[in-house]
């Protein structure tokens, strides 16, 4: 396991305690978690770019238009 420091305003570094505090959790598992969240965000937009290259971007638009036609009816 790696160490990472991050300096913060004083004023921030408290107001992350406090929510640490409130979900329970220390302030070290809250990042913990926020850094899984970015990184999930981030390899679903990856999967999304390479899928979006591959594809074609009339036959989208035109499965979008079916669907709007569908759901407006």
């Amino acid at each position: 396991m790696a160490t990472l420091t991050i300096r913060l305003p004083s004023d921030q570094h408290e107001r992350l305690k406090a929510l640490a505090a409130r979900r329970g959790i220390s302030l070290n598992k809250m990042f913990e978690e926020f850094s899984t969240r970015a990184l999930a965000e981030a390899d679903v937009e990856a999967r999304f770019l390479a899928r979006a290259a591959r594809g074609d971007a009339r036959v989208g638009l035109a499965l979008l238009d079916r669907l709007d036609a569908r759901f407006t009816e």
